[in-house]
């Protein structure tokens, strides 16, 4: 498999990828070893090779494909050699990993041609599939099950390679190793961002859990809790009294209520994902102004396809303070800063309580209490894959007293959902109020 770009300085992909462009290396992994390598690397443009040499003796397999074509065993020495830029982590240059950049990856032999397409053009990839004939010399034979497959776009490193990690073993359909209820985490940290949305989910699930119904199961009923997904996130359906509201719907109605009770004219919704808040907002004609700030670009395409051209869109990492946002009336981080690693929340609480400063901040994040009443839930995991931590009330009240007394804020607290009388509500949301003077 190759990745190029050419994005200037294109060199700056060893960056992103942690791996030098003077250097091949080679890596033990299950099925063999991976050996990295640039075919060519300057200014203009730079391609690195991920070549998988595969030991078909070990396996055990006397007739197979995969010494000869991507598959799983080419996902998993992906996810071992490329695991830090897979998670958008680059010390060294922070805001190149949260920067869309131009791609191409090529796999020059990859089953599942029939599902490609159906699976890449929805992230936002332009696919280029040539069927590979069954038998050059023998033309009449027809086509084989293969395909050389191109891929280009404008996607973050990380989003690009959680991508091919997921979606090589749903080409293979058939994964090398024993699957387990592990796999289902692997699934939705992988796909934390991009799955939830996709039309394919079901089948990716499926054929990533190698048809496990019960996995399955588990990882599309943890999806579904993604609140960017839910159908009630965009259909309007004859309100049901017999059914509860959708606590999708019960955090965007309690945001809604706070910020008509402020007064507020001009909103920002920080992490505003596929936009579902901001559509609540438009309707509304007390707000005047609307922007929508997200890390990712494909959730900006869902927002842009859904939403009025006067809501305006903007790609950007909260972390960093963007003095564009300074001004609003009101800012919203609804269900996001469980989505920030803990050490990089101060960096968040700067760009938006000192630098940005709106008059009034609403913040809401699982309480994670109330994650016993979550039948489909083990103990101790998160509600979505993608969360670096989830709060207990307590652990949430001491975070935004601090936030609050540093910036010059008073805050209070509301519950969201309905609440179990021992646990409290599902979802806990803060308001903070500047100070007048601060």
């Amino acid at each position: 498999m190759t990745l190029t770009t050419t994005a200037r300085p294109a060199t700056d992909l060893g960056f992103l990828l942690h791996k030098h462009p003077q250097r091949a290396q080679a890596f033990e992994v299950s099925a063999g070893t991976a050996h990295v390598f640039y075919p060519r690397a300057d200014e203009q443009e730079c391609t690195v090779a991920l070549l998988l040499e595969v030991d078909p003796i070990a396996l055990g397999e006397r007739v197979s494909d995969r010494p000869y074509a991507a598959s799983s065993l080419l996902a998993v020495a992906l996810g071992s050699v490329f695991r830090t830029a897979m998670n958008g982590r680059c010390e060294q240059r922070p805001e190149l990993a949260e920067t869309a950049i131009p791609l191409r990856v090529h796999i020059p032999a990859v089953g599942g041609a029939q599902l490609v397409h159906r699976l890449f053009e929805p992230l936002g990839w332009q696919v280029a599939a040539t069927p590979l004939p069954l038998d050059t010399e023998f033309e009449q034979w027809g086509d084989s099950p293969y395909v050389d497959l191109c891929l280009t776009g404008e996607l973050r490193v990380a989003d690009a390679l959680s991508h091919l990690y997921v979606l090589l073993p749903v080409l293979d359909g058939s994964k090398h190793y024993w699957v387990d209820h592990t796999e289902v985490d692997k699934l939705l940290r992988a796909g934390a961002g991009w799955l939830a949305a996709h039309p394919e989910r079901e089948l990716i699930s499926r054929r990533y859990l190698a048809h496990q119904s019960g996995f399955v199961r588990t990882a599309l009923a943890r999806l579904a809790e993604s609140d960017e997904v839910a159908a009630q996130e965009w259909d309007t359906p004859e309100e049901d009294p017999a059914k509860p509201v959708p606590l999708a719907r019960s955090r965007r109605q309690a945001a809604l209520e706070v910020l008509r009770g402020t007064g507020a004219k001009r909103v920002v919704d920080l992490g505003c994902g596929s936009g579902a808040l901001l559509r609540d907002l438009v309707r509304d004609k007390q707000f005047t102004e609307l922007l929508g700030v997200d890390v990712s670009v494909r959730a900006l395409q869902l927002a842009r396809e859904r939403l009025p051209e006067q809501v305006e869109l903007r790609q950007s990492a909260l972390t960093y303070r963007d003095s564009s946002l300074t001004g609003y009336d009101a800012a919203v981080l609804m269900e996001v800063i469980e989505h920030v690693d803990e050490e990089r929340l101060p960096a968040l609480e700067r760009s938006v309580f000192g630098s940005a400063r709106p008059a009034t901040v609403v913040v809401t994040t699982p309480n994670q209490e109330y994650n016993a009443r979550y039948e489909t839930l083990v103990t101790g995991r998160f509600r979505h894959a993608d969360h670096r931590f989830e709060w207990t009330r307590a652990q949430f009240a001491h975070w935004a007293d601090s936030v609050a007394a540093q910036y010059g804020y008073a805050v209070s607290y509301l519950p969201v959902g309905e609440p179990d009388p021992v646990l409290g509500p599902p979802t806990q949301l803060a308001v903070f109020t500047r100070q007048e003077g601060r």
